[in-house]
Parts: structure tokens; sequence; C-alpha cells
């Protein structure tokens, strides 16, 4: 089906509202121009009456033997000073003493219409059919010097010199109307354009279709995206970046300062220039930003924001980092046990069969409870990963790894993936690690989990030195590290942020015996789902 073009449709819509107002208008004054007219020339007619009925020469005349000789003259004499079709005046039974044609004087006048006058004395306009057609007139009683009804005046106009009248007068509000209409379509025309050009050419069913598209695109982007006027007004904000910004609700037509402080979007207002890949903290977020200027006839209108949060950057960082991390690990586990072989077979060799016995029953042991543990009590794999990698690091750094025998855990729901668990136990268990890897007593990392009850639940304990108080309220903080090197203070950042995106807690404090524990609770099911 072929569409219908905006400026035809403006063209149409323009001469039809035209059209229609210019039909009603017409036939709206029409009606009062009909009805002013005939009032008018209704009460003229009357007033001529009631003049000629008062003339005492006219009333004299009726004392006469042949009272048509004397009021004949005057009759037309007045009806050719004011315009009327007819003046007939007669007398009590209506025979004409005056009428416009000669041979119908002596005859009885025709209408139907003069009772009121000669029986009731009323002066009153009326519509009949007369010997000359359908007239309006306007009838007056004639009074003698006793107040006695002696005759009858009746002035008149036909119909159709009033329909003529007001013919007339429609001619030239159509023509009127006629202009209006014509400059009503320039008017459309000009207004088409001027959509048109403001519209760059494009049909309403193509913005339509764009805008639909532009929606669809800026709801499936990760990147937030930020679009403002240039009097720095908020025209356009996407999901991703009120998810970014921690905004809830429409914050449409609001100051972009208001949102972002030290906004960097009016540099680019001014300067006109594009500006890439642009670090800055918005709260305890790191985000990567890009700006671009908006042009629109070589001025700058605007301009558009784009920038992802490199927190998921540095996230998928570590979860890489530890996934290296394993594999050296597990490297490092098979040259220690690459080692343990040729000390077994050496003792073999050189005869020593109690101590080869002793040493494969001493690390049989140790391996077993561990695997015990991670392989029975605890059923998801991904956990099951990340745990054999530490304990082979642990041994690596001499490190006790113990995995607490009242663990169990069971499959953990899909929406808790991989990265996130290697983000969460990953760092924790590292950063225990490290507490406990310069110590001088012996070196211990307990690990706990469990799914009983509504909650998961992990503990990562150490016998390290603790965490200062000063600084429990601040070490989930982007960029804070006890430790002095630096591309540190991120790791517990990102735990925080996956826990707090998994509506879980995460709790740390101090044993009484030194070291730290960090205890995890991350809900079953998502907030909001059955």
């Amino acid at each position: 089906m072929k569409r219908v073009s905006l400026q035809t449709k403006i063209l149409g819509l323009i001469i039809m509202l035209i059209l229609f107002v210019t039909i009603l208008l017409a036939g709206i004054i029409s009606y009062i121009e009909s009805e002013e007219t005939s009032k008018n020339i209704g009460e003229k007619a009357l007033h001529v009456a009631t003049t000629v009925s008062f003339m005492p020469s006219v009333k004299n005349a009726f004392k006469l033997e042949n009272p048509a000789e004397v009021i004949q003259p005057i009759a037309e004499r007045i009806r050719k000073k004011v315009g009327a079709e007819f003046i007939v005046i007669g007398n009590s039974n209506s025979i004409r003493y005056a009428h416009p044609d000669d041979y119908k004087l002596g005859r009885r006048m025709v209408g139907g219409d003069n009772g009121k006058a000669l029986i009731h004395g009323q002066y009153y306009t009326s519509r009949a059919v007369g010997s000359l057609g359908p007239s309006l007139r306007g009838k007056a009683p004639i009074f003698n010097d006793q107040g006695k009804i002696i005759g009858i005046v009746s002035v008149g106009y036909m119909v159709e010199d009033i329909k003529s009248i007001v013919y007339d007068k429609l001619l030239k509000i159509t023509s009127i109307s006629l202009l209006v209409l014509v400059i009503g379509v320039i008017g459309g025309i000009l207004l088409a354009r001027n959509i048109r050009k403001d519209t760059h050419g494009l049909e309403p069913h193509e913005i339509a279709s764009l805008y639909r598209d532009r929606n669809a695109i800026l709801q499936s982007i990760k990147e937030g995206i930020i679009a403002i006027d240039k009097a720095g007004y908020i025209s356009m904000m996407n999901p991703s970046a009120r998810k970014i910004l921690g905004l809830s609700g429409d914050d449409s037509y609001r100051k972009i300062e208001e949102i972002i402080p030290n906004t960097k979007m009016y540099n680019v207002l001014k300067s006109k220039e594009q500006k890439k890949d642009e670090e800055m903290f918005i709260g305890d977020r790191e985000i990567i930003v890009n700006r671009t200027p908006i042009f629109e006839n070589n001025e700058v209108v605007g301009v558009v924001a784009s920038f992802r949060d490199k927190t998921e950057i540095n996230e998928m960082l570590n979860a890489l980092s530890e996934v290296r991390r394993y594999s050296e690990d597990l490297r490092a586990h098979t040259h220690e046990y690459t080692n343990k072989l040729y000390v077994l077979s050496g003792l073999l060799q050189l005869g020593h069969y109690n101590e080869a016995i002793e040493l494969i029953q001493s690390e049989s042991a140790v391996h077993l409870q561990q695997n015990n543990v991670v392989l029975q009590q605890i059923k998801d794999k991904a956990v099951q990963a990340i745990l054999l990698g530490k304990i082979s690091k642990a041994s690596e750094k001499k490190i006790d790894f113990h995995i607490d025998s009242n663990s169990s855990l069971e499959h953990i729901p899909r929406r808790i993936d991989i990265s996130k668990l290697i983000t969460i136990l990953g760092n924790l268990i590292d950063n225990a690690f490290e507490a406990v890897v310069d110590s001088e007593y012996k070196k211990q990392v307990t690990f706990f989990a469990t799914d009983i009850g509504e909650d998961i639940i992990f503990d990562i304990s150490d016998n390290g030195c603790g965490v200062k108080e000063e600084h429990l309220d601040y070490i989930f903080d982007i960029g804070f590290s006890t430790k002095e090197k630096i591309d540190r203070g991120y790791g517990l950042s990102s735990v925080k942020e996956i826990i707090d995106e998994l509506n879980g807690v995460i709790e740390v404090h101090n044993q009484q015996n030194g070291g730290v524990v960090f205890s995890v609770f991350i809900p079953k099911k998502q907030i909001g789902s059955d």
C-alpha cells in the first residue's frame, strides 16, 4: 500500500478544514443575513405603512366619492421613494384605492392577512402570496378622527428581492472564503516544507521507525549514553547510564551537573572537539568516557557522552588473572609432585622402602582428607576447581589451607556464574594467603561453605595479624590498600560490588586470637522472584 506523504496530508487537512469552516460559516451567515434582512425590510415596510396611515391627505380622501383619485398618486410617489414593490391602500372591506397596477384598483385585496389590522387595529408584518407573488408586508390600520378603522395600508417587498440581497452578500462572503482557502493552501505548502526541513526530509512513518530502532538500540547496548542540549539540560539517558550512575526514575530535562559533577561536556560545547577515552570517577566507580559534539547547520546544538564502567573491565581482568594463576598453580603442583616422585624413586633405588612408604602415606593422608571434603561434600564444579587450585597454591607457599570438614554445598544457582565466584573466592582466599605468608608461626587459612537455609555462606579466615580497626570502614573502597604497591586496592572493591549486585552481604571482623574472618552471605533466590 502506497503511503501518503506528509505534505499531501497537511494540504488535504487544511483544505478540508477551510472548506468545512467556510461552508459552515456561509450557512450560518446566510441564515443570519436572511433573518436580519427580512427583519430590517419588514420593519421598514411597517414603518412606511404606519407613516402613510397617519397622513391627513390619505384619511381625508376616504371621505371623497372616488378616494382612488387622490390616494393612488400619493401611494405611488411614496412607493418609488422607499423602493417598495407595492403600496396598497384599501378600505375597511379590503377594496383597493391604491395599487401599482391601475387595473387592480377597485378590486379586493388578496393574501388573507388583513384581519389583525381591520378587526383588531394592530400594526404588524406578515408573509403572504398576493397578486404580485410571495412578499413580506407591513400592515397598518387607518383610523378616522373618531378612532374608527376605515381602511388599511399594506407596504410590501417581494421575497425574491430579499433573496437576491442575501445572495449578493453570500457572494461576497464566498469570495473572501476562496481568498482564505488560497492563503491556507499556500500556508499549508510552506508549513509542510518547513516541517519536512525540520525532519530532514523524513516522513512520519520513517521517523517512527527510527525512534523505535533508536529506543531498541539504547535499551540493548551495555554502554551508558547521555545527551545534553546546548543549555546543558539532559535530553536523553539510556537504562545502562542510569544503572552505572546509580539513578532511578526519569532524569530528563535536568542540568547535567546535577547528575555528574565537574562534567567536561561543557568544554566540548565550547571547543566543538571530540574527546575520547578519558577516565573519571563518579562516586566509587571509575568510568571511561567519550564525548562527541552534535552539529546542526555547522553549529553545536548539544553533546552526547558514552561511557563504560572500568570496574567491570577490572573484574574481567581479575577473573582472567585468577585463571592464569590457577594454571601456574597447577604447573607448580605438577613440579612439586614430580620432585616427590624423584625422591620416591631414589628411596626405592637405595632400598629405603620404609621411608618411601611413610612418605606415600603422609602425602596420601593429607590429600585424602582435603579431596574428600572438596569432592564429596562440595558438589559445585566451579567451587571445586577454585579450591583445588588454591590447595596447590597453598602447598607451594607452605600454607596450611584447611577446608572445614563441616562444609557442604550443592550446586550454586546459575545467576552466580563462575566469573563472579572466581572474583569473590579468589580474591578473599588470596588475601588470606598474603596475610599469613610472612607469618613466623604456623601459616593457616580456613575455608568453610554451606548452603543450609536461604543463603549460600562462605567463611574465609586466617591467623595473620588482622585488620586495623581504623581500616575496617575503608577496606572495600576502590584504591584502598594496606600494602605499599601500585595497582592495589581493587580486589575487595570488586568483591563488594559483585556481592551487592547479587543482593548479598559481606562482613569482616578480627578474631580474638589474631587474624581476620570474611563472611559472605548470598541469597539463593533472586529478590523479587518466586
